[in-house]
């Protein structure tokens, strides 16, 4: 594999990385409710969740995708039912006090934000069908096993930095004061949001 084709696989990978999409959703949130050290910890189960789909395209994702369509619609299904749920829980908890937050992204401890970044990426279909249509299109078939073990390091770098940046913003003292303030809006703002990418995944 040449220095170029790498270089422009870990390109496409790192723009489809910071495109808007429910883990860069997440990764705000939860860095507005509980700082960079949890939100990082979310960004290591995106990260994860980006590797797994890179690797299941590497080894034919997109032709079993082909060869049973069906399995691609039940996990489209599943993964908007996920985030619906999870926008769901945000909208309830709205109103409440960020103290005294009920939800899934409140209190977490590390394993649960481990869990719920690779679950988040894992309930969408879109990294699914770029990694499976889009990126093995620029892996050369001839690539050797350091190659895309390096590859998928860069995948999970990219979705880690990316993300834990997204938090950081997020977790600044003056962003968290305005989020407390309108804690009531901005929560409904990020489920309506939610819901919204669940509805396009499970219509496209």
């Amino acid at each position: 594999m040449s220095l170029a084709a790498f270089i422009a696989a870990v390109s496409l990978c790192l723009m489809a990385a910071v495109s808007p999409g429910p883990a860069v959703l997440m990764a705000a949130r939860v860095g507005l409710q509980q700082g960079l050290k949890t939100g990082a910890t979310l960004s290591v189960g995106i990260g994860l969740g980006a590797v797994f789909w890179a690797a299941s395209a590497l080894f034919g994702l997109a032709l079993l995708f082909e060869y049973a369509p069906f399995l691609l619609t039940v996990l489209k299904i599943g993964g908007a039912a996920f985030l619906i749920w999870t926008a769901f829980k945000m909208w309830r908890a709205a109103d409440e006090p960020l103290e005294d937050t009920a939800t899934d992204v409140a209190a977490l401890t590390p394993i649960a934000a481990l869990r719920l970044g690779i679950w988040t990426q894992l309930a969408n279909p879109k990294p699914a069908v770029f990694f499976g249509a889009v990126f093995v299109g620029t892996v050369p078939t001839d690539a050797t096993p350091l190659a895309l073990a390096l590859l998928l390091v860069c995948i999970f770098l990219g979705e880690f930095l990316w993300n834990t940046s997204v938090a950081r913003l997020f977790s600044l003292d003056r962003t968290r004061k305005i989020y407390i303030g309108l804690k009531h809006l901005i929560d409904r703002v990020f489920g309506g949001l939610l819901t919204a990418l669940g509805v396009k995944i499970a219509a496209t």
